[in-house]
């Protein structure tokens, strides 16, 4: 069965998952040949008891339009996350999950499935954007930005921190990444 990358940003207030709460999250599927086969979005309520981190709510003071968004609609991730299983589910593949940075994103996603479904299709396997630029370009982790990497990678280059468009970004990008390696090493 083939892959199809899910290419997921999450939007959250606060660094980790259970202590803070994710706001919204986005997913768009994509085939290695970056063909969209879906997408996936929802905006969450908050944890009963969680809190909000102080410096990431000073970060979300300078994107309010994101905010605004991302607090609109909400739903409970009881209802959710049983939901979000079943649009991975029905994916023609198997899902990867793939993020940028894919540590973040990926800890709340994981700790969101396996709380409120109980299971997560993606098993514990995530792929990383920047840890997959590293190995092709053959750069050191902690100095390698966007910035440095090849513009033909890019549909576009600013995040909007609206998850579902960041997630759309993100899956041309690696798409690209993908298609490029590929098409060297053949």
């Amino acid at each position: 069965m083939a892959e199809i990358f899910v290419s997921t940003d999450i939007e959250a207030d606060g660094p980790i998952p259970g202590e803070f709460s994710m706001l919204s999250f986005g997913s768009a599927a994509f085939t290695a040949d970056k063909k969209l086969i879906s997408t996936y979005s929802a905006n969450l309520k908050t944890l009963p008891g969680a809190g909000q981190d102080p410096e990431t709510m000073k970060w979300w003071k300078k994107f309010p339009e994101s905010w605004e968004v991302c607090r609109k609609d909400q739903r409970s991730p009881e209802e959710v996350m049983p939901e979000y299983v079943q649009w991975l589910k029905s994916l023609p593949g198997e899902p990867v999950f793939v993020a940028y940075p894919a540590v973040f994103d990926f800890s709340y996603v994981y700790w969101y499935l396996i709380k409120f479904a109980g299971e997560s299709p993606f098993l514990y396997f995530a792929l990383d954007i920047k840890s997959y630029a590293m190995a092709v370009l053959k750069k050191d982790f902690r100095t390698l930005t966007k910035s440095v990497m090849p513009q033909s990678w890019f549909d576009s280059r600013e995040p909007t921190h609206v998850a579902l468009e960041d997630a759309l970004q993100q899956g041309a990008l690696f798409c690209n990444m993908l298609s490029e390696n590929l098409s060297q090493q053949l």
